[in-house]
């Protein structure tokens, strides 16, 4: 993958977003240098911020020349840009693709919900939801990072979004026209999730919020039934 920013022609659901094409052996291992720097930069970032990243450290910690590092990213601006695209990849790979198991609509906000808890809990990243820390790092710094971040955000509401409108549209919830203000609410719930466990070890933290958003979508007109 050449281009760090999301890519608005892939939605975050499509199967062959991640697909590897075949290439000659040198770009091969390019692509593997690439890899191995960024898998170990998502990892950093998510603990130390996009701020944090710098060449040298990554170089030590994957066994490169920090001149190969430079010459893949050209800059720290490229690296952060690629971290953010490669942090969407795994996120994509352990909250929607697995989800996309469950019917459209209600069941699959259900298992939206449900992996979104299993990827925070089990440490995805290591710092926890690396797009949660990466907005509260950028929100007031405009640029190319905060935009490649607030692309994400707006991917993923509008992927939980479409499944709300979906189980509304199906009367499995209440038509009230605002699938935004479900959204809004579901996010609050993870969040808060997420920001317990790190930071004060609560163990219970999914739990709960997993007995939130069932009390929401309740409250919405689920069927209690459906909602497992």
């Amino acid at each position: 993958m050449t281009d760090a920013r999301p890519s608005p022609t892939a939605p975050l659901d499509d199967p062959d977003r991640d697909r590897v094409v075949p290439t000659d052996g040198r770009r091969l291992r390019g692509e593997r240098t690439r890899s191995a720097v960024l898998d170990e930069a998502v990892q950093a970032a998510s603990v130390h911020g996009l701020e944090g990243l710098t060449f040298a450290p990554l170089a030590a910690r994957v066994g490169v020349n920090k001149s190969a590092i430079a010459a893949l990213f050209a800059n720290k601006e490229g690296l952060q840009l690629a971290t953010v695209a490669r942090a969407r990849e795994l996120f994509a790979h352990a909250v929607v693709a697995p989800a996309r198991q469950a019917e459209p609509g209600l069941a699959r906000v259900g298992e939206l919900v449900r992996r979104w808890t299993d990827y925070s809990r089990s440490r995805t990243f290591v710092g926890g939801c690396f797009f949660r820390a990466a907005e509260t790092e950028l929100d007031a710094r405009p640029g190319p990072v905060r935009d490649a971040v607030v692309a994400v955000r707006r991917e993923w509401e509008g992927y939980l979004g479409h499944h709300v409108a979906l189980a509304a549209a199906a009367g499995d919830l209440d038509d009230d026209g605002d699938p935004a203000q479900v959204v809004f609410e579901l996010d609050a719930v993870l969040a808060a999730a997420d920001g317990r466990s790190v930071l004060l070890g609560d163990p219970t933290a999914y739990e709960r919020a997993l007995r939130a958003v069932r009390a929401q979508l309740v409250a919405r007109g689920a069927d209690p039934a459906r909602l497992g």
